[in-house]
């Protein structure tokens, strides 16, 4: 009987969902174990081949675990809310949410199509009012919260506002990032209510400020840092250039140091945790101001080396900090407002990567030096980035590379204190090279020490302290489009008011186009319908703004990552989800993510963002836990390899690979499947593909074919090289394509994706069955198990469940195609051995495996719908535990040679003896009929290993 494996994966799926079978248990007593996939955002392009990676590792671990014992929480969901399903809307008119939901129902379809064991009951969509209200939630205990440095911790701002009426602002030792005005407690009570709302923005987690941000004029919104690829928009290749505006922004910088530490507390690559801790990049050095020749103001910088003050032959200030336009002289105001344009189309990224151009214009301006009291030419550069730090550095040339290029370029005056100091390049390297031996107070100190003593005058001087600065900044929580979270807030006077959490949520409006208006304001400024009635508590039409009880409402939108932050927990609840975003009894059972799989792309951005907001909601006794996750796997990529064709220059004609060789050619991606498995081109299918190639000339090789170019990149529809799941899965099936997946290399690391190799998956799985299905039906039986097919099984336990636990699943595939061969080889039949093996396999191929063992238990082959309604399947039967004495050897099959050439084999027992292994040898009849009467000269015997018996 033969493998119908469309048929067995159709009804397996469909029994598991109407059986709700991987459904979770709030109330269990069983040990919890909660796996989760970064969720999907649902494109209309759907899955492709590469993107089940992350959930197929997911899915063996969760039905390990639940074969171990555990009650398993693997839920899933829609990362819905995102700029492509605007750019969508706004190209076509359609809104947002009819493409998301049409998008939804293809990535539902496809991943039900593979098996996964998700517990659908919980699934979350980010752009479900029901969801984002809590997001919303969220964001308002946000704003009604403060950071305290002391306490290293956030407290509700009604403290804050207590401490203020009592004692006023003075002790207070808070994460602020603003110079607000010391006051007393007298001082506060007397303040207008406005004043004091203004006051407490400065202090709140979430706050309104004017950035620096990417703006793409294009798309019409600001983009992260992570959003922008040399220069232009990810999404549409826009320009994008530097803008500011204001913005909402959270206080993700009040948390550095604590996101740095609780990095010692995941379970991830050591990469991974290297690249937050870059990103949030702790220094340790000083601050020291500078005060600005002829000008009533200082510039603020930071530097690592502080004993290095005296070597300070310039400084350099972003193009966009404040005092650049204040400072600057007449004479060089055109030349600055020039530079200040120009950098101002170039991304934050790209002038961070740009280490090689040397650009800046100085400002004719002059700051004081702390202690020599010498002018200091003030310059800007775009090296120097307004967000990070202060904006502003003191430039060494020869203890910096970069400075010493700049100074160079721009023939700055290398101060006399240098001379007989080693400025060359060799000596960068060197951190002790003493360039400020002529300073009184700090000569003959090494780095160290000169170090703390000048910190100490320059606070003697008032002029620095010693600080740790971090680099990571507020996150700009604003975003000027449509298809996103409201924010539940309107404005009183300018000033932000919080909606109430009783009517949550604030739903999107209407709008008749999702561009930016004609006047520049966000998407929201068409809605008719979009101000806030603060006595019926409801939103009303914009005609009814009085200023009185009707305000107007915020116009921007969240980003992305707000419902991607905490979503982990959301999955947590399933009865009370009206109530709560997560209640009490499932966060304590929940606690947090046991095993997390996703991309390393988010290494910085959505990790860093969830995991400051789980300490904030820690901080607030909304979670128990400090981390969202305690172990992290980053999946690798599955390449594709791409087609390419060749065109000669200026012409619309193709040639064929092997013709190319010393032509001036351009290679152009032709979509995969117009290429077959010699890497022929369909011309005809190609030439109706576009219609700039329909006339086109083709050039063949002498044998009349036309070849592609070949190489492995990244998959992408951008590319031509995806492939469809589906298509896979019709013709191999889903049990194929989860091996195969797996089968291709190591979790963690990239590799391509070649079609042709999934028939030697596939080729297993048909021996597997006709391992346990003959001609005639099941061939599984009662007979109890030879000493080799227990080996053979134990073997594979112990191979299969080291596996998993190391996340080593490629090998696994290799064991399973051992034990398969083996055991054919073996004739077994023995349930005792066939019985677990299948669910050994069952987390890699669980509709094979769910089918044969249903059939196992009734001894005959059946289909889903002959099964029992107490029937319960496969994927609660306990993990088979490894035996050891089943590979211990008891016996030697012995080679028994005569005059060094073997003639038989003979199994004898570990433990006999020389003479007793001698005395079985001799009188065995083999021995006997080769030896014919002779007496043999000696007999060898070398225990556990061979007889020979010299003549």
């Amino acid at each position: 009987m033969n493998y119908h494996f469309n048929e067995i994966e159709a009804n397996w799926q469909k029994y598991w969902a109407e059986k709700q079978t991987f459904k979770a248990d709030n109330k269990s007593e069983k040990p919890k174990y909660y796996v989760l996939d970064m969720f999907p955002y649902p494109s209309g392009a759907g899955l492709h081949v590469g993107h089940p990676l992350g959930y197929i590792a997911s899915d063996i671990y969760a039905r390990y675990k639940r074969h171990k014992g555990f009650n398993v929480l693997h839920p899933q969901g829609y990362d819905s809310f995102g700029l492509p399903a605007e750019q969508y809307a706004i190209q076509t008119g359609q809104h947002p949410a009819l493409t998301t939901e049409e998008n939804i129902k293809t990535y539902r379809r496809q991943l039900d199509r593979i098996g996964f064991s998700f517990d659908w009951s919980r699934e979350v969509r980010t752009s479900d009012p029901n969801y984002y209200k809590w997001t919303q939630w969220i964001f308002i205990q946000l704003f009604e919260s403060w950071y305290c440095k002391a306490h290293q911790k956030a407290f509700p701002i009604s403290e804050l506002v207590d401490l203020f009426k009592e004692e006023g602002n003075e002790g207070v030792n808070e994460a602020c990032g603003f110079d607000v005005p010391v006051f007393t407690g007298e001082e506060w009570n007397s303040y207008a209510s406005e004043k004091q709302q203004e006051i407490l923005l400065n202090y709140r987690l979430t706050y309104l400020a004017e950035t620096e941000v990417n703006w793409c004029p294009a798309l019409g919104t600001v983009l992260a840092n992570d959003e922008i690829v040399n220069g232009v928009s990810e999404r549409g290749g826009h320009p994008v250039v530097r803008k500011k505006m204001t913005q909402w922004s959270m206080r993700i910088s009040a948390f550095a140091e604590r996101l740095l530490q609780g990095l010692d507390t995941i379970d991830c690559a050591e990469s991974l945790k290297e690249t937050q801790r870059n990103w949030i990049g702790k220094s340790e050095g000083a601050s020291v101001t500078f005060n600005v020749n002829n000008h009533d103001a200082v510039i603020e910088v930071f530097t690592t080396r502080p004993d290095t003050i005296f070597g300070v032959s310039f400084m350099t200030l972003a193009p966009e900090h404040e005092l650049v336009s204040q400072i600057t002289t007449a004479e060089q105001k055109e030349a600055v407002e020039a530079y200040v344009e120009a950098t101002a189309k170039r991304s934050e990224r790209d002038r961070m990567a740009d280490v090689k151009t040397i650009s800046g214009v100085f400002t004719g301006a002059y700051a004081e030096h702390p202690f020599t009291k010498q002018p200091i030419p003030i310059w800007i550069g775009d090296y120097v980035l307004a967000g990070y730090g202060t904006g502003a550095v003191m430039s060494v040339p020869c203890g910096d590379q970069r400075d010493y290029d700049f100074a160079k370029h721009f023939n700055i005056e290398i101060p006399n204190i240098f001379e007989g100091v080693d400025i060359s390049e060799e000596a960068f390297s060197d951190k002790d090279a003493t360039i400020i031996a002529n300073s009184d107070f700090l000569n003959g100190m090494d780095y160290k020490k000169a170090t703390k003593r000048a910190i100490y005058e320059l606070e003697q001087l008032g002029q620095g302290e010693g600080k740790i600065n971090y680099r990571l900044r507020d996150a700009v929580f604003s975003r000027q489009r449509y298809w996103g979270e409201p924010f539940p807030v309107y404005y009183v006077n300018g000033m932000p008011q919080m909606i109430s959490k009783n009517h949550l949520p604030v739903r999107l409006p209407e709008v008749e186009k999702y561009l930016p208006t004609e006047s520049g304001e966000p998407p929201l400024g068409r809605a008719d319908i979009w101000a806030w009635d603060t006595k019926t508590n409801q939103v009303v039409s914009n005609d009814q703004i009085d200023h009185d009880t009707v305000f107007p409402l915020e116009l921007n939108t969240m980003p992305g990552w707000a419902g991607s932050s905490w979503y982990f927990f959301r999955y947590m609840e399933y009865e009370k989800r009206a109530q709560f975003f997560a209640s009490q009894d499932a966060i304590n059972y929940w606690e947090n993510v046991d095993l997390y799989i996703g991309g390393s792309e988010h290494a910085t951005g959505h990790l860093l963002y969830s995991r400051f907001w789980v300490k904030f909601m820690k901080d607030r006794g909304i979670v128990n836990v400090e981390e969202p996750f305690k172990k992290l796997i980053n999946q690798g990529m599955i390449l594709g390899t791409s087609a390419f064709v060749y065109r000669v220059e200026g012409e619309n004609t193709f040639l064929s690979k092997g013709l190319i060789k010393g032509k001036k050619v351009q290679p152009i991606h032709a979509d995969v499947s117009f290429v077959n498995a010699s890497d022929e081109l369909d011309i005809v299918a190609f030439k109706n593909w576009r219609p700039e190639f329909k006339d086109a000339e083709f050039v063949f090789e002498d044998d009349g074919t036309f070849k592609v170019g070949r190489e492995v990149e990244k998959m992408s529809k951008s590319k031509y090289n995806v492939v469809n799941p589906d298509s896979i899965c019709e013709q191999y099936g889903a049990d194929s394509l989860r091996m195969y997946e797996m089968f291709l290399g190591p979790l963690e690391q990239a590799k391509p994706w070649n079609t042709a190799g999934i028939t030697g998956v596939h080729g297993f799985l048909k021996k597997l069955w006709k391992l346990y299905v003959g001609d005639k039906g099941l061939l599984v039986n009662d007979a109890e198990p030879t000493k080799d097919n227990l080996k053979t099984l134990h073997k594979t336990i112990k191979k299969v469940e080291d596996d998993i636990e190391n996340f080593s699943f490629n090998t696994s595939v290799s064991t399973f195609m051992i034990a398969v061969n083996e055991l054919t080889a073996q004739k077994c039949t023995s349930r005792k051995v066939l019985e677990p093996l299948l669910v050994l396999l069952s987390p890699y191929a669980p509709h094979i495996a769910e089918h044969l063992y249903a059939c196992i238990q009734f001894n005959m082959l059946v289909s889903v719908a002959e099964l029992p309604e107490d029937y319960e399947g496969i994927s609660n039967v306990s993990f088979p535990v490894f035996d050891e004495s089943y590979l211990v050897e008891s016996s030697k099959n012995y080679p028994i040679s005569f005059n060094g050439k073997m003639r038989f084999t003979l199994e004898l027992p570990l433990d006999m003896s020389k003479d007793d292994i001698e005395t079985a040898v001799m009188s065995h009849e083999k021995t006997i009929a080769q030896l014919q009467g002779r007496e043999p000269k000696k007999v060898i015997i070398v225990p556990g290993k061979i007889v020979n018996i010299v003549g």
